[in-house]
């Protein structure tokens, strides 16, 4: 299931952001839990976007501890086949430092520090924090590996999510496009590339479209 990678889907609304997608680090603590946290609001989002109290109710009783557990444990086996399985978008955040702050702070910790240090090391240690403080994981796609494209004879995006401050930046589309790049390159029965999104999400639907994606199908279920 795909829902809301982006709220305002190339209507230039809001303004572009660098985007770097790379591949999730599973040995990594931040990823780790920065990848969980966007999984929950990628399933309460599903539960209160396309439904009612009840499906919001069961969406969001699934997410125990032991759920996550297994999910994060089914990632790993899928980035063991391919890292780029699960791939990060990484923007650099406005809102959390601007050029003038960096040279400010960085000025001050070269102050704090360099006594008994290399002054130039100090510089370069403290400007590098702060990139690294200014940058934000802002969504995620994760594509099936290629052992399981026979599920549905193609590849599959199982679950993109961007989160709501950054839909309409231009996250989405970097994330789908390494989806697609990923696809290319498995070796699959049919050439397709399938995800699952709700025909009510207007929005979420227009963004597929917009991409290429067209209906293939319907998708029906039974209670267990």
């Amino acid at each position: 299931m795909s829902e809301w990678p982006d709220r305002d889907p190339g209507n230039g609304s809001r303004a572009s952001h660098s985007v770097e997608c790379r591949p999730y680090d599973p040995a990594d603590v931040g990823d780790r839990e920065t990848l969980w946290r966007l999984k929950r609001s990628f399933e309460t989002d599903l539960g209160t976007g396309t439904g009612d109290d009840d499906k919001r109710a069961t969406y969001a009783a699934k997410l125990t501890d032991d759920y996550r557990s297994r999910w994060l444990a089914w990632v790993d086996r899928c980035v063991a086949d391919d890292e780029r399985c699960v791939t990060l978008a990484v923007v650099d955040d406005e809102r959390c430092v601007t050029l003038a702050v960096v040279d400010d702070e960085v000025e001050e910790v070269v102050d704090d520090e360099v006594e008994g240090n290399d002054s130039a090391d100090v510089e370069a240690d403290a400007a590098a924090d702060l990139e690294a403080d200014s940058t934000t994981i802002a969504g995620y796609v994760f594509v099936l590996p290629e052992r399981l494209a026979y599920i549905w004879d193609a590849a599959v995006v199982n679950e993109i999510y961007v989160a709501p401050e950054w839909r309409g930046t231009g996250v989405a589309d970097a994330l789908l496009e390494a989806a697609v790049d990923l696809a290319v390159d498995q070796d699959l029965p049919l050439e397709r590339l399938l995800l699952d999104v709700d025909p009510d999400n207007e929005r979420a639907y227009a963004f597929y479209e917009r991409h290429g994606f067209e209906p293939w199908g319907e998708i029906v279920a039974r209670k267990l």
